[in-house]
């Protein structure tokens, strides 16, 4: 799968977020690095604390499924810039795979980032022991 498929999968996850409040809409594709593809989208609640990231939500329905492997993530939004994940979608990024490409994209035009680029001097599991 290119890149850019992975960013036409994230807009297509795009179209299901669910988000009233800000009207800001999040897809996200995550390829693993056995070829599957999980898409999610952004969940909004009215109790913003109970808020789901696209990134998180793709990412726990790999999870769910068994798949800790990941080679990329794209990101899209209906911004008309780049969006980049939060800082907690970061933080779960970085726990499962530190060499993940982050694609972020914006009407298909997209740049690739490493999670330390994202988040240098992460804490993680090796920190614990």
């Amino acid at each position: 799968m290119t890149y850019k498929q992975l960013v036409e999968n994230a807009y297509e996850a795009m179209n299901f977020s669910y988000s009233p409040y800000s009207n800001f809409k999040v897809g996200a594709a995550l390829l693993t690095n056995s070829g599957k593809v999980y898409t999610g989208c952004n969940v909004e609640i009215a109790s913003f604390g109970a808020t789901n990231c696209a990134e998180r939500t793709a990412i726990f329905k790999a999870i769910s499924e068994g798949e800790k492997d990941y080679k990329a993530i794209a990101i899209v939004s209906s911004s008309r810039d780049f969006t980049y994940p939060c800082g907690i979608c970061r933080q779960v990024i970085v726990e499962f795979s530190k060499d993940i490409d982050i694609i972020v994209a914006k009407d298909y035009d997209y740049e690739v980032y490493k999670i330390e680029e994202l988040l240098p001097k992460s804490f993680t599991q090796i920190d614990l022991k």
